[in-house]
């Protein structure tokens, strides 16, 4: 079969199988990463050891990176109507580490009491322009 076929069962177009084990080993890392996340969180303070605090930040922005990304994949993956076209995951990892980096940097705002509502949608709109910037069509 040639890459990027369909592989047709009546109807319907079934998810390839190194598109299922990508998905499959994402969220496996996300799992994990969420366990370090929850070992991390119930062992160390952040306000006794400041640098538990960023560490914290890194592992939970990688956390949410980690699930994000298959989810994001599987999303245009159905708007597609179930077709992968090629650079999906390329978007989809991309559009993932962008929610990831938001994440973290908000973690961060609330370690040094910067956390305000007007930073986060200033934040928000700049991740927002820039992943526009990026997945515009070039035609």
């Amino acid at each position: 079969m040639t890459p990027g076929a369909e592989v047709r069962v009546g109807t319907l177009r079934r998810v390839e199988a190194r598109d299922r084990l990508a998905n499959l080993g994402l969220l496996a890392a996300a799992a994990v990463s969420w366990i370090l996340v929850a070992v991390l969180v119930t062992t160390r303070d952040p306000y006794q050891e400041p640098m538990a605090g960023y560490v914290g930040a890194l592992l939970i922005g990688a956390a949410v990176a980690l699930t994000s990304i298959p989810l994001a994949w599987l999303v245009v993956f159905a708007r597609h109507r179930r077709i992968a076209y090629q650079g999906d995951w390329t978007r989809a990892a991309r559009r993932g580490a962008w929610v990831g980096l938001f994440v973290a940097v908000l973690v961060i705002l609330r370690l040094v009491d910067a956390f305000q509502l007007p930073i986060v949608l200033f934040l928000a709109a700049i991740f927002v322009v820039a992943e526009l910037t990026l997945s515009a069509e070039r035609g």
